[in-house]
């Protein structure tokens, strides 16, 4: 996948990244704002509660509320807005999931390491946080039908930009827990410090405040933060495999499985994927990045 960078700036991403540590929300994962060099991902998270009955779509629908979990700082994908209201490209297929089933949405913010544990606990019914499609947390979790493409991207300041992996040898790289980037890094750039952190927001800030010399994260994120923050690039546009996002369930939950499964497929017949990625992502990347290269319509890749 290929994306280009352009020089179009949208106040939806700078407006997710500067409130999205000021709203209260119910964090449903580790919440600590300094890095650790311990935490474990969150394909391996677990709870005391692991394996907790899933909720039955009469038990969803007799509630009025599918409990979801998403992201209310990674604009333009899930944050929250200076009303306090969830935003962004999940957002908008969450809440047509929930019309579609008749009931409103819960949302719980949850942290990347997090997204397994929220599914095994059942304290949400379904995860919509950005969560790519690994052999690791497909062992702990169902996932459904993708609904995007995805590749690692690595941005860094303009003055000391980072192009080439190798450039970061001995140089410290900041990271979310539980995130993609985290194993690749660890599997594949042994020499590489990595400073991690729970919260894309306190790795951003970790950034910016010259904490670390370069972040790494979904390419889709830092190629939209980098517009909205000037004095940084993304220098590596595309690592490691392209993978698939896609919406996660408890393990076993079949029925709910079903249910997005066929609404992905049924939206894909609207183009509704499109739709949202006008709505919410075209404002931020502008004309130099083609939709088909990050959107999944139908589940079909």
């Amino acid at each position: 996948m290929t994306i280009k960078i352009g020089n179009a700036l949208k106040t939806i991403v700078a407006t997710g990244a500067a409130l999205m540590m000021a709203v209260s929300v119910a964090a449903c994962g580790p919440s600590a704002a300094t890095p650790s060099d311990t935490a474990s991902s969150d394909s391996g998270a677990t709870s005391s509660s692991e394996n907790a009955k899933a909720r039955s779509l009469d038990d969803i629908k007799k509630s009025g509320k599918i409990k979801i979990a998403v992201f209310s700082d990674k604009a333009p994908f899930g944050y929250v807005d200076q009303d306090g209201k969830y935003q962004g490209y999940d957002i908008v297929f969450a809440e047509r999931l929930a019309k579609d089933l008749g009931v409103e949405v819960e949302y719980t913010s949850v942290d990347p390491a997090a997204r397994v544990d929220v599914l095994t606990s059942n304290k949400v019914d379904l995860v919509l946080a950005n969560f790519t499609v690994t052999d690791e947390r497909a062992e702990k979790v169902d996932f459904a039908k993708p609904y995007m493409k995805v590749a690692l991207g690595v941005v860094s300041p303009e003055d000391a930009q980072i192009t080439d992996v190798s450039q970061l040898d001995g140089k410290t790289l900041i990271i979310a827990k539980g995130t993609t980037a985290e194993t690749w890094f660890e599997k594949n750039a042994p020499n590489v410090k990595l400073q991690k952190y729970d919260q894309y927001a306190d790795a951003y800030n970790a950034l910016l405040d010259g904490r670390g010399d370069a972040f790494s994260t979904d390419n889709t994120e830092v190629l939209a933060w980098a517009k909205a923050n000037k004095g940084f690039k993304v220098g590596i546009t595309h690592l490691g495999d392209d993978d698939t996002i896609a919406p996660a369930v408890q393990k076993g939950n079949k029925e709910l499985l079903d249910f997005v499964n066929e609404e992905i497929v049924k939206l894909g017949e609207e183009n509704f994927f499109h739709k949202d990625y006008e709505q919410t992502l075209e404002p931020v990347y502008g004309d130099e990045v083609n939709p088909d290269e990050i959107v999944v319509e139908g589940g079909k890749l």
